[in-house]
């Protein structure tokens, strides 16, 4: 390794920190963000931080085994509200900035927790939300309270009345609905915004204070009926005003700073749910026209890059209106890159801060027109850079792993471009062990992203440099069906799963393998979810790879339709068929199915709790490839684990899931 350095080990992942969350004071003189870490016990914490931008300083806000996040600033700039778990249930609490020894205050004590604060404009009260079902009350005696939590442990039983019963994030979700509702910061008086089905999101206040902006599934038949509207909601009682049509999933409501104009982010319901081009819309309140401004820009609105440091549920900034309210900001992604851009109000798109990097959020400060962004790259997993959108200048705030990565050697990935089938431009990168050496010849692994609707990119991957410091070269690309290439790249693999994105992924092989310094005879391929299921279809066409990895995988479409939590929608828009209309179509597309030609030592790994891709996906795999005794197979189940294990389950379980990859390649490739 150059200058004494080592490679990165799975182990590291305990020291790696990265920041998240900034919010700008309303002077815009100090930030306070999320500093997230792993403790000594290898449990996660998240702490508030508060940087000061006239002293170049920070100063800890919050500390202990605790995780705080969501903080905001009061209108006045001298409370901060946050999301924390100190009491237990994730709750909603206050700390005064301008006290020498600020206390935290719990604000609400919810029997199901609570998260999402948002201040009033007269700074007075804060909406927030919680998951409520019917006859649950938001706060209680502690008498009555603890009467409640005992009544709801000791259910040993869940009747299921909805299809919609279950959720990968949140588990069983026991009848309930999120749910909005309003504390008074003086008096702790808690009153709900919204009741009934459908779950509720709040977007934001009206100016005067009179109204809030929230996105809701209102069907009649939630379960089948995926429509999102936006509504205006009158604070203190009276009729919902309807915002959008039943047409589409809308979400992220911002009044402008007048008040005359609602932004939101969505897109309308055509023949694909899932491969759709997130756009910006506005709405004029005073005539109740729409207008999608964003319309001709065939860009992903938010950011879509998929990393494995950061935990997804980071609070997306959507659309910010811009200092004159003539347009908006908000976050995109295009060819491996996820920026800042603007778009006026007649169309015209404008890059604000973009590059070979992930910006992952951001916060604004209309009267001074700067922004600090948080960022990732190749080489840093998430700190936080300032920008004046006046000057162009940007200076980085944060470096919080610098004493780690000071010892250890990071590898920069090379983008290459590739034909892929019908000779679609394929995007891809190469990264090369830290201490490669000209004229020798490397083994290297083929990584496959979930999805399939996401992208690689420019960001850090803890698991690449992993495989990279190992010694190999590790290909990453983003094959149809990845976002950044505009809404047709996208919905190229639906219904065609294991077709041209599958001869996408072999023309990146073939390009690698044309490489003098790769050894073609020893390759292997991972990839989780969806890549997982690519996995698992590449090993039961091609034996050229020397062993495989798949993780939280999918291998039999007509079991996952029933029990995944998305599965009976998800099979109809991305398989394009049921196994009831069209059952031969379920099964040519299932990986199982070919079972009997795969000859590649596999390693299968998957969560216990997964409700996305059900472990009964591993559990078929596993039992019908060691029954037939081609190939050497083995079977990792992680307890309590989700989908998500991999990004923000147990630390203890993800570091050994890395080694147990980098193991199975070792022994094999």
């Amino acid at each position: 390794m150059s200058d004494n350095k080592r490679g990165i080990t799975a182990e590291d992942l305990y020291q790696i920190r990265y920041t998240s969350d900034p919010q700008l004071s309303p002077d815009g003189s100090k930030v306070v963000y999320v500093l997230n870490r792993i403790d000594e016990e290898r449990q996660y914490q998240s702490h508030l931080i508060l940087y000061s931008r006239e002293e170049d300083r920070t100063t800890e806000l919050t500390c202990g085994p605790v995780r705080d996040s969501y903080p905001r600033w009061s209108p006045d700039g001298s409370k901060l509200c946050f999301v924390s778990n100190r009491s237990g249930k994730a709750q909603i609490w206050m700390l005064a900035i301008d006290e020498s020894q600020p206390v935290p205050k719990m604000i609400t004590d919810c029997p199901n927790g609570a998260s999402a604060p948002l201040w009033s404009p007269d700074g007075k009260q804060i909406l927030f939300s919680s998951w409520m079902k019917a006859g649950d009350r938001y706060r209680e005696e502690a008498a009555e309270q603890e009467d409640y939590v005992h009544k709801q442990n000791a259910e040993k039983a869940i009747r299921v009345t909805k299809m919609k019963y279950k959720s990968d994030e949140f588990g069983f979700l026991y009848e309930k609905n999120r749910q909005l509702a309003i504390v008074q910061v003086e008096t702790g008086e808690i009153r709900p915004l919204t009741t009934g089905a459908g779950d509720h999101t709040a977007g934001s206040w009206s100016p005067d204070g009179k109204w809030v902006a929230i996105s809701a599934n209102r069907s009649s038949n939630p379960d089948l009926q995926h429509e999102i509207d936006i509504y205006l909601v009158p604070v203190d009682g009276g009729e919902w005003r309807k915002i959008t049509q039943s047409n589409g999933t809308f979400g992220m409501p911002r009044f402008s700073r007048d008040g005359s104009k609602l932004s939101f982010v969505g897109s309308v319901i055509g023949k694909h749910l899932y491969g759709t081009m997130k756009k910006v819309w506005v709405a004029d309140l005073a005539t109740g026209a729409i207008t999608c401004i964003t319309a001709e820009w065939d860009v992903q609105v938010g950011d879509v890059t998929i990393g494995d440091v950061r935990s997804p549920g980071h609070p997306d900034p959507g659309d910010v209106w811009t200092k004159n309210g003539d347009g908006l900001l908000f976050l995109t992604s295009q060819r491996g890159r996820s920026g800042i851009w603007q778009v006026t109000l007649d169309g015209n798109v404008s890059q604000i801060m973009d590059g070979e990097r992930n910006v992952f959020g951001f916060t604004y400060h209309a009267e001074q027109d700067c922004l600090v962004a948080a960022v990732s790259d190749p080489l840093i997993p998430g700190d936080l850079f300032s920008l004046d959108l006046q000057t162009g200048e940007e200076a980085r705030l944060t470096d919080v792993n610098r004493e780690l990565f000071q010892h250890i050697a990071l590898s920069s990935p090379e983008e290459i471009l590739f034909t892929g089938a019908e000779d679609w431009e394929i995007q891809g990168w190469i990264m090369k062990p830290p201490n490669f050496a000209e004229g020798k010849k490397y083994p290297a692994i083929l990584q496959i992203h979930g999805g399939p609707h996401s992208m690689y990119g420019h960001t850090f991957f803890h698991e690449f440099q992993l495989l990279a410091a190992q010694g190999y070269v590790v290909l990453y690309t983003n094959p149809r069906g990845s976002h950044g290439y505009g809404e047709r790249f996208m919905q190229a693999c639906c219904g065609d799963y294991g077709g041209h994105d599958f001869r996408d992924l072999m023309a990146g092989v073939d390009v690698l393998c044309q490489l003098d310094y790769i050894d073609e005879n020893r390759l292997g391929v991972a990839g989780g979810s969806y890549g997982g299921f690519m996995t698992n279809w590449i090993v039961g066409h091609s034996d050229r790879f020397k062993a495989a990895v798949t993780d939280r995988s999918i291998c039999n479409w007509m079991s996952f339709y029933g029990v995944s939590d998305i599965g009976y929608y998800f099979s109809a828009e991305e398989i394009q068929a049921d196994p009831f209309s069209n059952p031969e179509k379920m099964w040519h597309h299932s990986p199982l199915r070919l079972a009997s030609q795969v000859k590649t030592p596999l390693l299968i790994m998957h969560g216990e709790r997964d409700y996305r891709c059900p472990i009964e996906q591993a559990e078929q795999l596993f039992i019908t490839l060691q029954h037939q005794g081609k190939a050497p197979v083995s079977f990792i189940r992680f307890p309590d684990a989700n989908h998500e294990m991999s990004r923000s389950g147990d630390p203890c379980q993800r570091v050994l899931r890395l080694n147990y990859t980098v193991e199975w390649f070792n022994r094999y490739v």
